[in-house]
């Protein structure tokens, strides 16, 4: 038998050290390629809702702070929902091995409060979940059609089913207070229990917070494609602007 000729031993060499280093390569690039992504994401998260400036632009103070005690007069009345307020959704995410956060909103938001003797008795709040959008059209057409079939259920509803005291003042003094009612995701409804931190004042109030929910009991389908899960539970958050009529 004779030998193989030297240029080709020295191809076949070349080969078997060639190929390992762009298969090394290549899963260097999937993995630094899904970290900048992830991290690209996450840094496009948009940051939880909370109270700005005092709704008449006034700084806001603590609750429990001094100023002028309010009256019935001062919050009685309905209350709506207007220009600037938004909902929707955070969750994490699991991208080849990557934390993402991302969150879903829309301002397609409507809804009003009932407020008597200083007491906050009704409030309805709905929002167009097919118009939430994320940073990602691909996440967004997923979410329309596979975890939420927004054909069959456009909106998501909060109504208040305990009165809650409003003690806080019309001058701009925050109040955080719980609220329980009836919230309705892709045609469930459970019970909920939340925080919302709230500033008032001269007919106008910002109120924020978010609701934990478990994605499993609204029907709502998390995706685990393999190379991306979702968590199982994340917040439903929101930020309303309201005027009193």
């Amino acid at each position: 038998m004779t030998d193989q000729p030297a240029p080709a031993r020295r191809k076949k060499t070349r080969l078997i050290w060639i190929i390992p280093v762009v298969v090394a390569l290549i899963i260097a690039g999937v993995f630094i390629g899904s970290r900048i992504y992830a991290d690209t994401i996450s840094a496009q998260a948009e940051d939880v809702p909370k109270l700005t400036a005092t709704p008449s632009g006034g700084a806001s103070s603590n609750a429990g702070s001094t100023g002028s005690a309010s009256t019935p007069a001062d919050f009685a009345g309905t209350w709506t929902i207007g220009t600037g307020s938004y909902a929707g959704y955070r969750l994490d995410e699991v991208l080849n091995g990557s934390d993402v956060t991302v969150t879903g909103r829309t301002e397609d938001v409507s809804g009003s409060l009932t407020v008597q003797d200083n007491t906050l008795t009704d409030a309805k709040l709905a929002l167009k979940v097919d118009t939430i959008t994320t940073d990602s059209d691909r996440r967004d057409s997923y979410f329309r059609t596979s975890a939420i079939d927004t054909s069959q259920h456009p909106e998501a509803t909060f109504t208040l089913t305990d009165p809650v005291e409003l003690i806080g003042s019309a001058d701009g003094t925050t109040q955080t207070f719980s609220i329980t009612g009836d919230l309705t995701i892709n045609g469930q409804t459970r019970t909920i229990t939340a925080n919302v931190q709230s500033a008032f004042s001269d007919g106008a109030a910002q109120l924020v917070g978010q609701i934990p929910v478990t994605w499993a009991e609204f029907g709502v389908a998390a995706p685990d494609l393999g190379f991306v899960s979702v968590e199982d539970s994340g917040f439903i958050e929101f930020s309303l602007d309201v005027t009193q009529n």
